[in-house]
């Protein structure tokens, strides 16, 4: 097998301390993995050891990144208690929406500060590939 996981997805950022602090909120286990600043560019990883998000911000629009060619449809995250998720996100007047889905106990559907929908899924237990 050539495929281990995902290791990470790279986003881009309209203003980098503001994303950071919304997935600091979700994921407060999460950390800082490295960041840099110059006067081109700043980013940072924040996540796990296994997984993480790769943020960065641009403050001149024109010098976009070649590799950057549209948006994400949307980052799909499985989370452990969906009831937990709700209080936090409700907590801290973060607007979502909740769908129906046969394999799930929640799927959760926000949007990040740059307009990024995250999927927030807790799959029933009876789920095989959960």
């Amino acid at each position: 097998m050539n495929f281990y996981r995902i290791e990470h997805i790279n986003k881009v950022c309209q203003n980098l301390e503001a994303t950071l602090q919304f997935y600091q909120t979700l994921f407060p286990d999460w950390f800082i993995r490295a960041q840099e600043q110059s006067n081109d560019m700043s980013w940072l990883h924040f996540g796990n050891q296994q997984f993480y998000l790769s943020l960065y911000e641009r403050p001149n629009a024109s010098q976009a990144s070649p590799l950057h060619t549209g948006n994400i449809d949307h980052i799909g995250f499985v989370i452990a208690d969906g009831k937990k998720m709700t209080a936090l996100l409700e907590a801290n007047g973060i607007e979502y929406m909740l769908e129906d889905s046969p394999e799930t106990k929640y799927r959760i559907y926000v949007k990040d500060p740059d307009s990024t929908w995250l999927e927030l899924v807790e799959y029933k237990e009876s789920y095989a590939l959960r």
